[in-house]
């Protein structure tokens, strides 16, 4: 039997942005979690100079690794044999390998819902069976370890994600210990997206690895580095699983992108640019937060970290796909449809992404507000 995928629904309104883009319209690209910006000066000038004078090939940079396992103790005060790091093409293989390397097909895994899609849709493909966990404002939209503890039966493993994506809401540091503890004496595998972490407005995001020692830790360059069309990511995995990690990477994908290994390690030097862009999205978060209750938008997740809003529009739509997909075409805004995120709920929610520059937050909300005052759903169709 071949796995049944669900579609990546904001792909579908991205493609209909950019057919509107070459037919000479306007369009606002807030739809998809990927910086404006490019890698940091200092890193594409690198590339251009391995460009001219490397041939590159088939090659795993060992500095690289290194300079990720100096980052957990510096930032995390947590000792990682660079060994440990095995460089990906991106977060999204880096995924695919974690779960390949803990679980069996049949393995119960769960996940926060609302969460990002393709964590549902990667578990399928792989005949893993996701169970979500409904995670509402009570709850901040993240797992907690009273819930997992409360599980029959128990899951296989749990991926959790702090900051999370759609939410951007963080996992304090005391909940996060909790759901460790648990997890410790159940005997649950955790996969740690940590790709959103250095986008934080206020609290830190901590590391799974802070409570968890052999928890599965995914990143990657392309959000707070701003590469992710470098492709470049990593996990770090415990040293009895570095021999079968390293197996998947070898067979599976190669090596990622030399010229990206290179520039990555470069990048790590660039924090003044990269804590630039932190600022720009602060900016911009500041902007929505302020504007979109003023449209109706008022219960809005905590945006801790990443860059997105995720808003109850439940006064505006029950078909959020339908609505992102007005929305686009009426005002060139392109945002992403909650059902992505939440099959169940999803359909009365949308999100934006605030990664790009302020000029454009500032136009969009300029487009979006007279279009809001004219939809808002009667009373009688709240229903969800």
């Amino acid at each position: 039997m071949i796995a049944h995928v669900e579609p990546f629904h904001a792909i579908a309104v991205s493609r209909l942005a950019h057919d509107m883009e070459a037919a000479g319209h306007s369009v606002i690209h807030m739809e998809f979690g990927q910086p404006s910006t490019g890698a940091p000066a200092r890193a594409i000038a690198l590339a251009h100079t391995v460009l001219d004078d490397e041939a590159m090939g088939y090659w795993e940079s060992v500095p690289l690794k290194s300079r990720i396992a100096r980052h957990y103790a510096d930032t995390y005060g947590v000792n990682v044999d660079p060994e440990q790091v095995i460089l990906t093409c991106g977060a999204s293989p880096a995924f695919v390998m974690a779960l390949s390397c803990l679980f069996r097909p049949g393995a119960r895994v769960a996940l926060a819902r609302p969460g990002y899609v393709a964590y549902r849709n990667t578990l399928k493909a792989m005949y893993l069976e996701p169970f979500e966990m409904d995670c509402g404002e009570a709850e901040r939209f993240q797992v907690t370890a009273a819930a997992l503890e409360a599980l029959d039966p128990v899951p296989d493993g749990l991926i959790i994600a702090s900051p999370a994506n759609p939410t951007g809401t963080i996992i304090g540091p005391e909940e996060m210990a909790a759901i460790a503890k648990v997890c410790r004496s159940k005997g649950i595998r955790v996969v740690s997206d940590e790709i959103y972490h250095g986008l934080t407005y206020g609290g830190r995001a901590a590391s799974m690895l802070e409570h968890l020692s052999d928890a599965v830790i995914v990143n990657s360059f392309s959000k707070y580095f701003s590469m992710a069309g470098w492709r470049l990511g990593w996990l770090v995995v415990p040293p009895e699983l570095i021999d079968a990690a390293r197996a998947r990477m070898g067979n599976l994908f190669l090596t990622p992108p030399v010229l990206a290994q290179k520039a990555g390690l470069i990048a790590f030097e660039c924090r003044d640019e990269l804590e630039g862009h932190v600022e720009t999205y602060a900016r911009n978060r500041t902007i929505l937060l302020d504007a979109l209750p003023k449209l109706g938008l008022g219960r809005i997740a905590p945006p801790d970290g990443a860059f997105y809003i995720y808003a109850d529009a439940t006064e505006f739509t029950n078909d959020s796909l339908a609505f992102c997909t007005q929305l686009l075409r009426d005002t060139g805004v392109c945002i992403a449809p909650g059902v992505d995120f939440d099959p169940v709920n999803g359909r009365r929610f949308i999100r934006f992404s605030f990664a790009v520059s302020t000029p454009l937050i500032e136009e969009a909300v300029r487009r979006i507000t007279p279009w809001f005052a004219d939809r808002r759903l009667p009373q009688a169709t709240h229903s969800i």
